[in-house]
């Protein structure tokens, strides 16, 4: 088991909560959320944001909702961290009335546009926390999705699809047990997006890879108006955002899809 990455509540900068916490002594287990709303692809490749994202979550559960705090246990970002929320034998507010008693609250950091497939490392920092609260906090053994007892699309198709596998860690070659998949090379750390075109090395190994996928563009290094419709054109296949940008999602299925 490998040891949990906690961002504890003083380090994201969280505002102390406006009340007592009412006392969770143990839970059937954990509930999964996503975010409901769009979140930027570039928190994949900039933990700041994510923090940041954290920190606008509990901004609108304190002043929007009118809750003491957070509404989340704990929240996986990408990068493999786990944020502190509400914490050990807290009760959440996230998982619906008469239902938080039942289960912790952990929050992935997708949501229903920009960042809508969980990366490995939201998956790894969820199982993390999985972990953490059964080990710590008297959990059990349950791990649902939030839509299972509550009227609600969270915590969105694929990452619901992932709690109905039983939330396994991602393995080397792709996260839905196919092995011997091709995988992805590094994100380039950088949008590819038009305007104003996009010049390097990365367009010209993103544009290599969808000419071998049978799309026809030009192989110049060039992200121009041709590669954008060509990514647009793939992103709607792929079922994402088709904003014809080559973030961290695109560039990831252009392989591993």
């Amino acid at each position: 088991m490998v040891a949990i990455d906690l961002v504890l509540r003083r380090d994201w900068n969280a505002r102390a909560p406006r009340g007592d916490y009412t006392q969770l002594d143990s839970t059937k287990g954990v509930k999964v959320h996503y975010t409901g709303g769009r979140v930027d692809e570039a928190i994949v490749g900039d933990h700041g944001r994510c923090a940041a994202l954290v920190r606008s979550i509990q901004a609108h559960h304190m002043d929007g909702n009118g809750w003491i705090d957070i509404g989340y246990s704990y929240v996986a970002c990408p990068h493999r961290k786990v944020f502190e929320g509400r914490g050990l034998h807290h009760l959440p507010a996230a998982n619906g009335p008469g239902l938080n008693a039942g289960h912790y609250a952990v929050l992935g950091l997708v949501g229903n546009s920009g960042l809508v497939r969980p990366p490995d490392g939201i998956l790894h920092a969820v199982v993390d926390a999985i972990e953490f609260v059964r080990k710590n906090g008297s959990a059990g053994k349950e791990i649902k999705g939030h839509r299972d007892g509550y009227a609600t699309d969270c915590p969105g198709e694929p990452l619901y699809a992932w709690v109905r596998r039983g939330a396994p860690r991602p393995a080397g070659g792709g996260d839905d047990g196919g092995g011997g998949g091709p995988t992805a090379p590094p994100f380039p750390g950088r949008l590819l997006s038009y305007p104003p075109v996009t010049r390097g090395q990365d367009v010209r190994t993103w544009q290599t890879q969808m000419r071998r996928r049978g799309w026809e563009l030009a192989v110049d290094g060039a992200y121009g108006p041709e590669s954008r419709e060509v990514c647009r054109s793939f992103q709607r296949q792929q079922n994402v955002s088709d904003d014809g940008i080559v973030g961290p999602i695109t560039w990831r299925l252009t392989w591993e899809a």
